[in-house]
């Protein structure tokens, strides 16, 4: 594709509109490709959105599992939004160009809203080790008040790791490369097309990852074995098997959750030749529609409580109707 040739040697961000097209060398499957993908987003949103409903009017499930499940979906919810909307306008309708501005916003949502839902995944493995570990402090420990400074502390946290990435694509020197092989913008996806240096935006990219999602990761793993060593000193088999089956639609999540992201970090660094970027980008496509939508599913599967209001719920609206 050839570029605008209305650029200048050094041009303003300002004056920059950048062209994604979608998957490299998939572009004649984008059509057929669409087609999951906006199943699965009309999946995620219609899962996430009952699940937000559910939570937010049935007052026996304003418990702290239930308020972290809350804020999961709505992230779920941004993530999938922000992105797959302009990810089918591109396969579909080859609606590919985006200015510079709307392409920093959506990058900086993106990375904003998976910092704060990696957050949300630690407060809970936070929450299921005081409910095994410590079950009769567990109301007192994790009160409302607690749970919202959690809340406040995830999104405040991923302002201020994700805030500067704006600063950091700004100050940077474009000179008329202006196409993004993705389908939706992400900070090295931007910082790429630079005639600049953008060894800050690396070590920058690269230490935030470690401090947050690696720190997360490590984390959520020293919970989980401190929760396994608790479990096994039960003496009760079927006492084990319910402790365990609580964790269970989380550790699903968590594996959901980071398993293609990292795949995806790694692999636009350190990839190279060694990994195709049809498949790098494909990967990336399917993480911000197929954790969305199976999340709610996992937990509706998984949970009994949300079952029955489920079952509740549908019921009512058969008889209303």
């Amino acid at each position: 594709m050839k570029v605008d040739s209305s650029f200048h040697n050094h041009t303003g961000p300002q004056d920059v509109w950048y062209v994604l097209i979608g998957i490299p060398g998939l572009e004649h499957l984008h059509a057929w490709i669409a087609i999951p993908i906006c199943s699965m987003y009309i999946v995620a949103v219609i899962g996430n959105v009952l699940l937000i409903f559910l939570i937010v009017t049935e007052r026996s499930l304003h418990e702290p599992m239930y308020l972290f499940l809350f804020m999961l979906a709505l992230a779920d919810l941004l993530l999938s939004t922000a992105t797959a909307p302009k990810m089918l306008a591109i396969f579909w309708f080859h609606s590919k160009s985006i200015s510079f501005g709307s392409c920093v916003s959506q990058m900086f949502f993106i990375h904003f809203i998976f910092v704060a839902e990696s957050a949300i995944l630690l407060a809970m493995a936070f929450d299921r080790y005081v409910a095994i570990c410590y079950p009769l402090r567990y109301s007192s420990i994790l009160t409302s008040s607690v749970i919202g400074k959690i809340g406040t502390a995830a999104v405040l946290r991923s302002l201020f790791i994700c805030g500067p990435f704006i600063f950091l694509v700004h100050r940077l020197l474009y000179c008329g490369r202006n196409v993004i092989p993705h389908s939706y913008c992400e900070h090295m996806g931007i910082a790429r097309l630079a005639c600049d240096s953008i060894t800050v935006n690396i070590i920058y990219g690269l230490t935030m990852a470690l401090l947050s999602t690696g720190l997360d990761i490590m984390l959520i793993i020293i919970s989980y074995t401190m929760i396994l060593s608790t479990v096994f000193q039960i003496p009760s088999w079927a006492a084990r098997c319910k402790a365990l089956n609580t964790c269970g639609s989380h550790i699903c999540v968590i594996l959901m959750f980071y398993t293609p992201a990292f795949f995806s970090f790694f692999a636009h660094r350190f990839g190279g030749k060694a990994i195709p970027s049809h498949m790098h980008i494909l990967v990336a496509n399917l993480y911000v529609v197929v954790p969305p939508m199976l999340n709610p599913i996992i937990y509706g599967v998984k949970t009994k409580q949300i079952q029955d209001r489920v079952v509740f719920l549908f019921s009512s609206l058969s008889t209303w109707c």
